[in-house]
């Protein structure tokens, strides 16, 4: 594994057999060999499931994300774009339809979602898109793309996931502490960090045969 510069920022690499996974500081991942995009956890909508319970959360954030992806096509120009769950927050709102429409700006690209736990929207509103729907764990060569970490991974194969939102907490000057999302790896598993900015961080413990790939705001940087 190693860091690699392109242009202004720094994404890391991490190999498994013929695989080599770029995770970008955007807190996404590419693979060239497949032409594929990775994902987890965008939560769209969030923002305005939380208006409509009176908290005043800017859709800005859900507009900024949008760009960030709209940035990343055009930068590897992938021919799948693949979501690993919770790609929408909650009961269909106006978020939907500004995501409907982002996606058919892009004739060549297939997007995908892997459902994970918040993706509850009635089937009808997924099959009147562009989008096409994964219920189980997709098999995809030697990968599993998955929501939730698999807790067995067949030998031989490797797991995407998300969910966990994981992070880890570094110790700074005196007692400081900072915690920051990162990509966490172990032998045959990558768990995403969260896409949406508007969520929490599950703090992760590192066992010897683990890796952290800690996400600042323009490198992705090996910490264990």
């Amino acid at each position: 594994m190693r860091t690699q510069n392109t242009k202004e920022s720094y994404y890391a690499t991490f190999d498994f057999e013929n695989l080599r996974f770029l995770m970008l500081p955007e807190r996404a991942v590419y693979i060239a060999s497949n032409r594929s995009l990775f994902i987890a956890d965008p939560h769209f909508g969030k923002a305005a499931h939380f208006r409509k319970a009176g908290i005043p959360i800017p859709e800005s954030l859900h507009t900024e994300d949008l760009t960030k992806i709209q940035e990343l096509i055009k930068s590897h120009n992938p021919s799948d774009v693949y979501f690993l769950g919770d790609l929408f927050h909650s009961d269909i709102n106006e978020s939907w339809l500004i995501l409907d429409e982002f996606i058919n700006l892009f004739e060549n690209v297939g997007f995908h979602l892997v459902k994970g736990n918040h993706d509850v929207l009635p089937e009808y509103i997924y099959s009147s898109s562009k989008w096409i729907i994964h219920h189980e764990p997709l098999v995809m060569d030697k990968l599993i793309l998955s929501h939730e970490p698999m807790k067995t991974v067949p030998e031989g194969m490797f797991n995407l996931c998300g969910h966990i939102h994981p992070g880890i907490s570094l110790r700074g000057v005196g007692r400081q502490y900072m915690r920051l999302p990162c990509f966490f790896v172990s032998s045959r598993q990558m768990i995403l960090p969260a896409f949406g900015r508007f969520t929490g961080l599950a703090i992760m413990k590192c066992t010897i045969a683990d890796r952290a790939f800690v996400i600042t705001s323009k490198k992705v940087i090996p910490i264990i």
